[in-house]
């Protein structure tokens, strides 16, 4: 029933999410370049489904699963404007940026991690989907300095992933404290690149 035989089961929830990479994919499944953003706060993936019965002689006939779509909620820091060209297709003109009714955000692929207390990661890879362009909010700011965060949706599609039989809409792979070998591989799937190793600079 499983291909895990034989290596041990890790029960260790996750305490925070790290590592949040993008690459537009276009119609291939080689990105032109992976670019990270920083300071992820939160993140949610929701993948519904139900099951439908067919009904015959007062009885269930047969059950079928039913898969909803691929939806990503993202809370950031702050998300660089570069980010917001990129992943929503904005245009840019003397140095403004502009949104419009006919935007045209590309397919990108997204890997982020989730840490574990232990050092472990799990990285969840999203192969092609399509961002949405956040609301835009502020208030003023009060006898207290407070930090606001900054939220982008998507939502994500079945794309074919080499090595796999059935196209595939969410990837996980998990890796040890101290090991990177499945965190590489999953990048190649997503991204048809290898783990992005240049240093950022801190703040960037």
């Amino acid at each position: 029933m499983s291909n895990l035989a034989g290596e041990a089961k890790s029960y260790r929830r996750s305490t925070g999410v790290d590592e949040f990479y993008y690459g537009e994919v276009g119609e291939g499944i080689i990105a032109e370049s992976i670019e990270r953003v920083k300071f992820l706060q939160t993140i949610n993936v929701e993948m519904p489904q139900e099951i439908v019965r067919a009904y015959g002689d007062n009885k269930t006939a047969e059950m079928a699963v039913s898969s909803g779509n691929i939806a990503v909620t993202a809370g950031f820091h702050k998300i660089p404007l570069q980010d917001k060209q990129n992943l929503l297709g904005l245009e840019v003109v003397d140095g403004l940026t502009a949104m419009g009714s006919e935007d045209n955000p590309p397919y990108v692929g997204v890997v982020f991690a989730k840490t574990h207390e232990d050092g472990s990661r799990e990285y969840v890879g999203l192969p092609k989907g399509l961002f949405t362009r956040p609301n835009i909010a502020g208030s003023t700011k009060g006898e207290t300095t407070e930090f606001t965060s900054e939220e982008i949706a998507a939502q994500f599609m079945d794309r074919e992933v080499e090595g796999f039989t059935k196209e595939k809409s969410v990837i996980f792979a998990y890796d040890p404290a101290g090991q990177t070998t499945n965190r590489n591989a999953l990048f190649q799937k997503i991204f048809g690149m290898p783990y992005p190793t240049a240093t950022i600079p801190e703040g960037a």
